[in-house]
Order: structure tokens, then sequence, then C-alpha cells
């Protein structure tokens, strides 16, 4: 009992801080209530038993998103501080309505699902074989790893475009704003105290996604903070974009993965991992995309290059 009022709550609250994201007025409010959303929405996953998903959505939809909207919301500002405010596309109502119909449409197509839906069994049965214990691994890295390997060469193109928006005479140079941090100020403690932590939790989190919930979106999202956490700190400075190891580090996920894949054209199957060495190429591609996922959201979120290498 006890169990169903905490989960009737819980929707109450998503339901909550979602309206109040997309119906405030306030750009700021309206990104605190979204990460709102996305915390209350891992905590739903989590009660789902979906793990890897919950990690996903607090580190990457209520973490590095939140940020990104954070960002977008100051330079909103000193935009409207050198030009008027444009006025909205269209009605609000239209828009509403739109995603009430989604919403509902969605709702009628896992309404009328066929029982058993999806394939457990299927998974479950082949996971001796996949080298991995963890069946959402085994899904990513293995049985639709063409999805993975999409997904990170997507992350890649997604970081060229913001690059792209850098100014001429700054291409090449340093990314985002140069940081002015207070030496004894709590930013500053931060940035030498955590950092080390979330090395460790994020290397973690890779290795223990063979078996449990964890691997390189989760990790690499974790390296990705403490990389940003040292930036803003003034630890360490962004590194220019023109720096090889820098591209070597952004490319170095999707270039192991697309090489397994075409070493595996030799057994007649693009991206087939043989059983036998199943584990070691999915600990070794997981590591690869850890790399290049954090290095590459890190970036994304400071944004194009504002210097002059």
């Amino acid at each position: 009992m006890s169990g169903t009022v905490f989960d009737i709550v819980l929707c109450a609250l998503i339901l909550g801080a979602a309206l109040a994201a997309v119906s405030g007025r306030d750009p700021f409010a309206a990104v605190v209530f979204f990460v709102v959303y996305g915390v209350f929405i891992a905590t739903a996953w989590l009660r789902l038993d979906a793990v890897n998903v919950a990690l996903a959505e607090a580190a990457i939809g209520a973490g590095l998103t939140g940020v990104l909207l954070l960002g977008a919301v100051g330079r909103l500002a000193r935009l409207r501080e050198t030009a008027p405010p444009a006025r909205a596309a269209g009605p609000r109502l239209l828009a509403a309505l739109a995603a009430g119909g989604t919403t509902l449409l969605l709702g009628w197509v896992f309404l009328t699902l066929p029982e058993p839906a999806g394939l457990h069994a299927e998974v479950g049965a082949n996971l001796a074989a996949a080298g991995s214990e963890n069946a959402v691994t085994a899904v990513l890295l293995n049985f639709r790893a063409w999805d993975t390997l999409l997904e990170s060469i997507v992350l890649l193109a997604a970081l060229i475009g913001i690059w792209a928006l850098s100014p001429d005479a700054a291409w090449g140079g340093r990314p985002g704003m140069t940081q002015r941090t207070r030496a004894g100020g709590v930013l500053a403690q931060f940035g030498r105290v955590l950092p080390p932590i979330g090395l460790m939790v994020g290397v973690y989190l890779v290795w223990a996604g063979t078996k449990q919930p964890g691997g390189a979106f989760q990790g690499g999202t974790v390296l990705a903070a403490v990389a940003l956490l040292a930036m803003m700190a003034g630890r360490i400075a962004p590194p220019r974009v023109s720096a090889p190891g820098l591209r070597l580090a952004l490319i170095l996920g999707p270039a192991v993965f697309l090489a397994v894949g075409l070493a595996a054209l030799a057994a007649g199957r693009f991206l087939w991992l043989p059983p036998e060495h199943a584990y070691a190429l999915i600990l070794g591609i997981e590591a690869a995309l850890t790399v290049s996922i954090a290095a590459t959201l890190a970036l994304m979120v400071i944004g194009p290059p504002q210097e002059a290498p």
C-alpha cells in the first residue's frame, strides 16, 4: 500500500513539475523545474527497475541538459540587453494541443501493445554468448550495436554544428569564456575535492556496465561533469579545438566501434562479436566510447570557440 501511495505522489510531482516548466514565463524558473522534472523521472525509472535508464536520465537529462539550458538562458538575457525580445511565433494553445495529442497517441500505442511486449526472453536466452551479463549492454553493444554506433556519430556531428557557430577569427581557439574563480571560494574547493571522486565513479560505471547498470554513456557523462567542474574552478583550461589530442579523443569511440564492426566482416556480418572475444571487445568499445562521450559532452556545454588561437 505504501508503494502505491508513493507512486501516486511521484506521478503527481512529475505532472506538476512538467506543467511548471512549460507554463512559466520566467526562463530561469522553467529550467529549474525542468531539472526537477528530470530528477523525478529518474526516480520513476528506478521504481520500474530500469536502473540504466534512470542513471542516463539523471546524468544527461537533468544534469548536462539542465546546464546547457541554463547557459542558453544566460545568453538570451545578454541578447535582450542589446535587442528587443521577439514576439512568440505561434499561439501557446496550439502547442499545448499538439503536446496533448502526442501524449494521448503514445498512451494509446502503449495500451494496445500485444502481450507479452518486447524481446526479453530472446535477449535472456542469448546472454551467454553476448559478452555481457547486463541485458541492456548486450543489446546496445552486440544485438543492436548499429543504434549505438550511430548515436556516437550523431553526438560528434552535434558538436561540429556547435563549433560552426564560432567567429572566423576564433576558429581553432579555446571554447567557452575565460573563467574567473576566487582562490578560496566554494567553487575552487569543489574543483580540488570532487574531480578525483568523480573520476573513480565514472570509471567504475564503465567497468561495471558489462555486468550491472552502468556503461559508456553514464560513465562518460560523469567524466564530462568532472572536466566541466575542473574548468569552472580554474584548475584546467579548455583545450584548443585544433589540438590533435582533443581531435583524437573525439573520434576514438566511433573509430574503435567502426573498426570492430569492419573486422567482423571477415566472418560475414558487420558488428558481429564472436562469443569467445565478446566481453573483451565490449569492454574495449565501452572504454573508447567513454573517452569520446566525455570530451564531446563537455565541449558541447562550454560552447564554440571564443578566443583566437
